[in-house]
């Protein structure tokens, strides 16, 4: 009787929770997979956090995924071009926005971590190209649209909430390894705590460039390769 232990193929079990920073997977998959009604965005980012447990030398289980965002903002803004008072309930954002969040509910195992938007710095500003066109000259502020502006928006609670949960996650040991979606710095502390605890810590910046000195704070970089588009 053969007893020897194959280490070729073995697998290690990994309890992996996946971490999504929505506000950027929602700009990144506009970028990458373009635009999708509410229903259908929910179902890519399910599909896409599922390619992150397809590993050729570990057993991914998902623990759990944990969607970061905030509600759309139901408040009345002045518009500076058209002179009028926009109420951003009526807006297509707001709607789009109401039922992703409400479409993402009905997802397995997935859990939604809400922050704010912070009503004192919602504002219309102009665009960096059209800033610049300003300056130069080249764009009269009396010949500026709606296409020179955005709207900016600060979320509140969004980072705090995930760092919170990598904490939380490392302390408790209810995971052996934390993916994260996104391209912010601000993770850093608490990647650092998470690897301090042993946790695999693995980022994910879905093909955006990241500052170099990150490389040093996490355990790896992974961006799932998408050959075709979702199929919804």
């Amino acid at each position: 009787m053969n007893n020897s232990f194959d280490k070729t193929n073995y697998k290690h079990n990994i309890s992996t929770a996946i971490l999504v920073d929505g506000g950027f997977y929602r700009k990144r998959a506009k970028n990458l997979w373009g635009e999708l009604d509410p229903k259908a965005r929910s179902k890519e980012l399910y599909h896409y956090c599922m390619l992150h447990l397809r590993d050729n030398y570990e057993n991914r289980y998902l623990y759990r995924i944990f969607y970061y965002d905030c509600p759309p903002i139901d408040k009345n803004i002045y518009n500076p071009i058209t002179k009028k008072t926009i109420k951003l309930k009526d807006s297509e954002a707001y709607i789009w926005m109401n039922s992703f969040l409400s479409e993402l509910k009905h997802q397995r195992k997935l859990a939604l971590r809400l922050g704010n938007i912070n009503d004192n710095q919602l504002a219309y500003h102009f665009t960096a190209d059209a800033t610049k066109r300003l300056l130069s000259g080249s764009l009269n502020i009396d010949d500026a649209s709606m296409h020179d502006m955005e709207l900016h928006m600060e979320q509140k609670g969004v980072d705090m909430r995930i760092g919170v949960d990598i904490a939380s996650l490392s302390f408790k040991k209810q995971v052996n390894q934390i993916i994260l979606i996104s391209g912010d710095s601000d993770f850093v502390p608490a990647a650092k705590q998470a690897r301090r605890e042993g946790i695999d810590f693995i980022l994910d910046p879905m093909r955006s460039t990241i500052r170099p000195d990150l490389y040093e704070h996490i355990d790896g970089i992974r961006t799932p390769s998408v050959k075709n588009r979702f199929a919804h």
